[in-house]
């Protein structure tokens, strides 16, 4: 097999294996039996490969296919139908917020896939069609992989969600440990997802409503149910970017009445030792002439009315509610 397909697989709806040989692949794309074919879209060879023997697919759709920058969307072409998702990122050390492109050409007979990075859906799939449960026609194909494609984004979404409360919790309880950086990490992992399932949202409303012949009215009711998740996902995440920034203005509160306390007793101090530090000061110079220096309870009477101006100041303060 050409090390840019990953695999081919025929959708009869029973116990399937991949197509290990890539003549048998290409051959498979013309058979009347539906076929599965996924390549890897940033590989040097697969523009000329794919305009070689896809020659059956729109050009636009093999350019839309080969994009380097691509977002969620559903435009027929034709019998078939160009469809750009975005999965969740699974691949160790990669953020799950990065979310990887699949790239999906379908016809009545073929479907054609292409993605940089792989794709967790992907091997959902694959496993349900070895097993015997996997999709018996392009339609169902097409649902069972935007159905995987938004349990895995429920899945994430969960744990954004676990977050969220774990962040609102240490607010209530230790404000002192929570961090700016805390925050403003999930609030990046939020925006990131939202800015990929809004359009995802509206692409799946497009297909369901797309006339092509290959998707059933079963079809079509499926892939209305996943939009109908995909919209409580949406308003989840704007939920979410809510409470986040209630978190983080609510963290900025109590660190600024925190500071204020600390500058109010700072302030208060200060107006205290702000009339012995004149006092001390005075008396300290080195003049002749100094009233008590030759008097032995001199320091003590001095000492005693440092004290005594203190306790004034304090009755003053309190006086006039400063403290």
């Amino acid at each position: 097999m050409t090390d840019f397909i990953h695999f081919a697989y025929q959708l009869t709806g029973e116990a399937s294996a991949p197509i290990k040989d890539t003549a048998a692949s290409i051959a498979a794309l013309q058979d009347p039996i539906a076929t599965w074919l996924h390549l890897r879209a940033d590989h040097a060879d697969v523009p000329d490969w794919a305009r070689q023997n896809l020659s059956f697919i729109d050009p636009n759709a093999i350019s839309a296919l080969l994009a380097t920058e691509t977002r969620p969307r559903a435009t027929a072409l034709d019998e078939g139908v160009m469809v750009i998702l975005r999965g969740v990122n699974m691949n160790a050390g990669q953020r799950p917020e990065d979310m990887v492109s699949i790239r999906v050409w379908v016809d009545a007979t073929t479907v054609v896939s292409m993605s940089v990075r792989p794709l967790r859906a992907l091997d959902d799939l694959t496993d349900l069609i070895e097993k015997g449960r996997g999709p018996s026609d392009t339609g169902g194909f097409l649902c069972v992989l935007i159905e995987r494609l938004g349990i895995r984004i429920e899945d994430f979404l969960r744990e954004l969600d676990d977050k969220c409360d774990a962040l609102e919790e240490e607010l209530l309880h230790s404000p002192e440990d929570l961090s700016n950086g805390s925050i403003t990490a999930a609030r990046q992992k939020v925006v990131m997802l939202r800015r990929y399932i809004g359009p995802q949202r509206d692409a799946i409303a497009q297909l369901a409503d797309l006339p092509l012949p290959f998707l059933t009215k079963l079809h079509r009711r499926r892939l209305r149910e996943v939009h109908d998740r995909m919209i409580r996902t949406v308003e989840d995440l704007d939920a979410m970017r809510e409470r986040l920034q209630v978190v983080a203005d609510e963290l900025s509160n109590t660190m600024a009445v925190k500071l204020n306390r600390n500058l109010y007793v700072l302030s208060i101090v200060s107006v205290v030792f702000l009339p012995l530090g004149f006092l001390t000061g005075l008396m300290g110079i080195n003049l002749a002439g100094m009233p008590g220096a030759d008097a032995p309870l001199a320091f003590w009477i001095f000492t005693g009315l440092l004290l005594a101006v203190a306790i004034g100041t304090l009755i003053t303060l309190r006086k006039l509610r400063w403290v």
